[in-house]
């Protein structure tokens, strides 16, 4: 794999999946008991499709190019990427709460303990930086460096 090129996809982990379907298992139950088993069956299926939704439409893409950095729907050119720094968990809950500039743009997924810190240097854009979350920190910063 070249080193320029990365991609990444952060999915819903197991354990996330399964609270959800133990609430929505909670949710069907208790109708029912008090509606019958046809509702609960009906309103089950409609919070499983629901669900799979979700976890689709929230799975954060990221990808590197020779020229671009896509991150989501967000779009930055590497010319204008000044430095990129790993951040482990304990850096990454810090700077994406308390010590968060207000001027950032967060990409975060609650779901991803780790991410980096991508500076930008574009005299047009007040944005001093992207937080990224991701599972694969090191790639994606190795991919940005080069």
């Amino acid at each position: 794999m070249d080193e320029s090129k990365f991609t990444s996809h952060d999915r819903w982990p197991i354990w996330l999946w399964l609270f959800l379907l133990f609430l929505a298992g909670s949710l069907a139950l208790a109708v029912e008991a008090a509606l019958g088993n046809n509702l609960a069956l009906a309103i089950m299926l409609g919070q499983v499709i629901l669900l799979a939704w979700a976890s689709i439409s929230s799975t954060l893409e990221i990808s590197v190019d020779d020229g671009f950095l896509y991150v989501g729907r967000a779009t930055i050119e590497r010319s204008f990427i000044a430095s990129v720094t790993v951040l482990n968990s304990e850096e990454f809950s810090r700077i994406r709460a308390r010590d968060a500039n207000p001027l950032c743009w967060m990409a975060i997924r609650f779901w991803v303990p780790t991410g980096v810190r991508i500076e930008i240097n574009d005299p047009r854009d007040p944005t001093p930086y992207w937080l990224v979350s991701t599972k694969k920190a090191a790639e994606l910063a190795a991919a940005l460096n080069t």
